[in-house]
């Protein structure tokens, strides 16, 4: 169901920060991995949504838990037509699939960015890979122009109050990333880690970041063996060196996967790399081999932590197999999640503050261009009237004509100053643009979309 903004107003025929996407609590994996947008392709989709209609500035944030459009919108409508037609026409997306998007505007959109940028958002709050993910993101959509100064400026802002609230709260302490709480996971499923055979299937940083978690929970000295399995073995070899492990190239995987107890996976591929006959297969091969034990007490665990699933999670029917993807994640164990939640309480009215700050900040931006063009009116009817008092009253001194002048230069300054102090200062957006359409009525200014036009970064 759509989200609509917390301001009211009409907002689909003006500059407007627009969220639209969906996430871990709107739709279920097989939904989000339809709709993931692959690195390969963001390059295309920011292209595509910069010059789409209705959209200025444009941001894919694309994680394993959610796919979003971040956008700097000048007709909402338009820009939400844009998006539909972007997905229908490279991920088909039906009507009824729409249940699983949100739309979040001004400072519903904002509060949003924030609450993603700090953790706040995550399956696992306080993980801290999210920030490097939407600095990614921001540096990605620069990079070809689809930013501009008020994308950049939101995300500027974001990546700040990420920082306080990791520092000023306890949001931090204690977290855990998404790839530990899968170790976690797969933990749960043993009396004991000791003497266990771990696959690492991929090489990259989740990789990684699974095996420290395994080396913090004393892997080495308990005899845990890893084995990294990679289609580049030059890859695998690294990460191995790096924690002691084995590696192993993707074609040779069968008789390691065939003799382990878990299996990690988290590689970029775009398809299904093990598929259920090969599981099964590699089961009839353990019960063959495994000195008797019988699958009850020789389960394979299998946590599938890519985005697209690495695995075909039909193997979740195959007897002996316990397979996790990243659903699962939020169920797992975490001794330090009330420590968090108080800390998101703390973090909560950070993000409210700082927004509610940076709201002013761009409201106090809307109303310049309407204040220098009044400025500009104010001087050219000094001017006529100056003009006019000349030609009424005679010629006058350089002295008498710079003290005019500065009269009505002060005069021009107080006026047009007391009311941008006023514009600045309304609370509600909605009246600030009554005042604003006042002035240029009444003043004779710029219309509304060339002043704002005029605001613009060329």
């Amino acid at each position: 169901m759509w989200k609509g903004s917390l301001a009211g107003g009409d907002k689909d025929v003006e500059p407007t920060l627009l969220v639209v996407g969906l996430n871990y609590r709107t739709a279920p994996m097989a939904v989000r991995e339809h709709f993931w947008i692959p690195q390969s392709r963001r390059y295309e989709a920011l292209v595509h949504l910069s010059r789409a209609e209705g959209i200025e500035e444009a941001i894919v944030m694309a994680t394993c838990n959610r796919t979003e459009f971040w956008l700097w919108a000048n007709e909402v409508t338009l820009a939400e037509n844009s998006v539909m037609r972007m997905l229908g026409a490279e991920y088909a997306l039906k009507l009824c699939e729409w249940k699983h998007f949100y739309r979040l505007l001004d400072e519903a959109a904002l509060l949003h960015i924030f609450r993603v940028a700090s953790s706040l958002d995550s399956m696992v709050v306080g993980e801290p890979q999210v920030v490097a993910q939407v600095q990614e993101a921001w540096t990605q959509a620069q990079k070809i122009g689809a930013t501009g100064r008020f994308l950049d400026a939101v995300l500027e802002k974001a990546l700040a109050v990420s920082k306080r609230v990791h520092s000023e709260t306890a949001i931090g302490g204690a977290a855990v990333s998404i790839p530990y709480a899968a170790v976690e996971l797969a933990r749960q499923n043993f009396d004991t880690l000791q003497n266990k055979k771990v696959i690492l299937l991929g090489a990259g940083k989740t990789s990684e970041i699974l095996a420290g978690g395994l080396l913090s929970q004393g892997a080495n000295s308990i005899g845990v063996s890893i084995t990294v399995i990679n289609r580049t073995l030059k890859h695998a070899a690294e990460l191995a060196a790096k924690i002691g492990g084995v590696a192993v190239p993707f074609e040779e995987r069968r008789q390691p996967m065939a003799e382990a107890d878990i299996i990690f996976s988290s590689t970029s591929c775009a398809h299904t790399i093990v598929s259920r006959e090969e599981v099964e297969s590699l089961v009839r091969e353990r019960t063959t081999h495994d000195g008797g034990r019988g699958q009850k007490d020789h389960p394979l665990v299998i946590v599938d932590l890519a985005m697209p699933r690495d695995i075909d999670p039909e193997v979740n029917h195959v007897k002996g197999v316990f397979f996790y993807d990243l659903d699962d994640l939020e169920n797992v164990e975490d001794h330090h999640r009330d420590q968090r939640r108080a800390a998101e309480v703390e973090a909560q009215k950070i993000l409210l503050v700082e927004a509610q700050g940076f709201r002013r900040k761009l409201m106090a931006e809307r109303v310049v261009p309407t204040i220098v063009a009044l400025r500009l009116r104010l001087d050219e009817i000094c001017r006529q009237e100056l003009d006019a008092f000349r030609q009424e009253n005679g010629p006058f001194s350089k002295d008498q004509d710079e003290m005019l002048n500065a009269i009505l230069s002060r005069m021009t300054q107080k006026i047009a100053g007391s009311l941008a102090r006023e514009l600045r200062e309304f609370p509600e957006k909605v009246a600030q643009e009554q005042m604003t359409s006042a002035l240029r009525r009444l003043f004779h200014l710029q219309t509304a979309e060339t002043a704002i036009a005029g605001s613009k970064p060329a």
